[in-house]
């Protein structure tokens, strides 16, 4: 964008504390400007502006902020472009010449740095040549360390060739689940009947589809994350990727207390791998869309373009997931709506999204498992293609959050238009999790901040109850002893309990409806 006084004035009396970051630097370069720069990269890009005094105590935004002015803007200037172009300094150069810019305002000179958002391949963006303590992100109007399970994943995403590559040692063609592979064949032949793959041993079939391996430095053949997670057995998935649950919930047609019509999680009845999941729980989902009568020469076609765009929206929510985080890839149904949640961020920014730019999938290799037999679309159109079967519908805008304290993203998928009203209030519910009554009395004993931190576990439990200690220092950006003191204290008060097992994943937390 271009940078000018109009630009700026917009900019502060919008206030947005994640995306703007105010210094007074009247004779230098601030040192922690650079964890901005770091911050801001990492997470949305932002609007840097020396020689502007922000007061956080002030309530009112158009007397939060006072045009103070550099004293040598030309050197602030020339001294931002020698550290940026320091490796030792900062990884990486994300500024052009036009990023940087001297506005004057109010008879003085302000040095405006527009930060762009950095890509998923060149995150993490660190400073001191480090990439363990000097990796910043953004949260609310703070810079912050970027927690060890957020940088990791950052790490992973920079790897162009995927997450699913991982090599598993050991693990091999005995803990695949054969009838799965066999199902996953039979709707390959009848999409490809010609294709030279159909008369592979399974285990070449494997190794073709990119799932089975060589590591050419030991000379191991085995499985790869793709090949496991896609078609195994649900031990050896569990043993390997205990980090990951798969959930489907059906919250429609409730009645009385039930909490839900239907269920699809571990339980011992079938092989809890990828293939069988999506295919299990696609029919529930799209059992009720319409199906209108078509033929097509002498076949029936209901496969609708909102049927397409379910399909595509469940694929997606597999093959952009972090796999490796420790979370759940949950599918939910409710009267009037569908809502995805996979682990992991968005590598692009969501309006580039929904514009349907190309982003690469971090499991590669089960996209393309899942493509060969028509599931998902490639070079971004499968965003578009979401966006156009609801369109069609004149259904609400599908809705992509990205989840950041969470670690996750949300598709939500409305069945209904504007004028039906909102979902929740049709229902007599509350619009958000943010409307639902928090405690007014805290104990006496408690730390000041730590009432402001309950509310927040509190959002997120009933957000989701199988959030994990790690994820809530992620959240809350609090140490790992500080979380599990402030856990004690709301189960001791009757805030919360834990229902079943502390670890494993097995347990959940539920909020006390006082």
């Amino acid at each position: 964008m271009d940078i000018d006084e109009k630009t700026i004035k917009a900019a502060l009396l919008k206030g947005e504390r994640v995306t703007l970051e105010c210094k007074k630097a009247q004779s230098n370069v601030p040192i922690d400007m650079w964890k901005t720069y770091s911050a801001f990269a990492n997470t949305y890009g932002g609007l840097i502006l020396l020689g502007v005094h922000e007061d956080l105590k002030e309530k009112d935004v158009t007397k939060r902020f006072t045009i103070i002015g550099v004293n040598d803007a030309e050197k602030i200037r020339k001294d931002i472009w020698n550290v940026v172009n320091n490796p030792e300094k900062v990884s990486m150069n994300l500024l052009k010449d036009e990023d940087v810019e001297v506005v004057e305002m109010d008879g003085k000179k302000v040095v405006a740095i527009n930060l762009p958002r950095a890509d998923y391949n060149t995150r993490p963006v660190y400073i001191n040549n480090n990439p363990i303590n000097g990796t910043y992100i953004r949260n609310h109007e703070g810079d912050y360390h970027c927690p060890k399970e957020m940088l990791t994943m950052m790490m992973r995403d920079a790897n162009p060739e995927g997450n699913d590559r991982l090599f598993l040692k050991h693990y091999t063609m005995d803990d695949i689940d054969i009838p799965t592979l066999e199902r996953y064949r039979n709707h390959f032949h009848s999409r490809l009947p010609d294709h030279p793959f159909n008369s592979l041993d399974h285990t070449e079939f494997l190794r073709q589809m990119g799932g089975f391996t060589l590591d050419r430095e030991s000379g191991m053949e085995c499985l790869n994350m793709a090949g496991l997670l896609m078609f195994g057995k649900g031990l050896p998935i569990r043993d390997r990727f205990d980090n990951l649950r798969l959930d489907y919930i059906d919250k429609s047609h409730l009645i009385g207390d039930q909490r839900y019509s239907d269920r699809l999680t571990y339980d011992g009845m079938w092989e809890n791998n990828l293939f069988n999941f999506v295919t299990m729980v696609l029919p529930k989902l799209t059992r009720e869309l319409p199906r209108p009568f078509k033929m097509e020469g002498m076949v029936r076609d209901d496969d609708t373009p909102q049927h397409k765009a379910v399909r595509e929206a469940m694929t997606n929510c597999i093959i952009h997931a972090d796999l490796m985080l420790n979370s759940v890839l949950k599918v939910e149904k409710y009267d009037d709506k569908f809502v995805f949640t996979n682990p992991g961020l968005l590598r692009l920014p969501v309006e580039q999204i929904y514009a349907g730019e190309e982003t690469r999938a971090r499991n590669q290799r089960i996209q393309n498992m899942f493509r060969m037999i028509g599931f998902g679309e490639n070079l971004g159109s499968g965003f578009p293609l979401i966006l156009s079967a609801w369109n069609e519908k004149h259904w609400l805008k599908p809705d992509l959050i990205e989840q950041r304290e969470l670690l996750q993203v949300k598709l939500v998928l409305s069945i209904e238009t504007k004028e039906d009203g909102s979902i929740q209030s049709k229902k007599g519910q509350k619009d958000s999790i943010k409307d639902d009554p928090i405690p007014e009395k805290w104990p006496e004993k408690w730390p000041e901040k730590w009432p402001e931190k309950a509310i927040q576990i509190l959002r997120i439990i009933k957000e989701d109850r199988n959030i994990t200690i790690p994820q809530l220092e992620v959240a809350l950006q609090l140490g790992h002893t500080t979380i599990k003191k402030i856990l004690r204290e709301m189960q001791n008060e009757n805030f919360i309990r834990r229902i079943g097992p502390a670890t494993g994943g097995r347990g959940y937390w539920e909020v006390i409806e006082n």
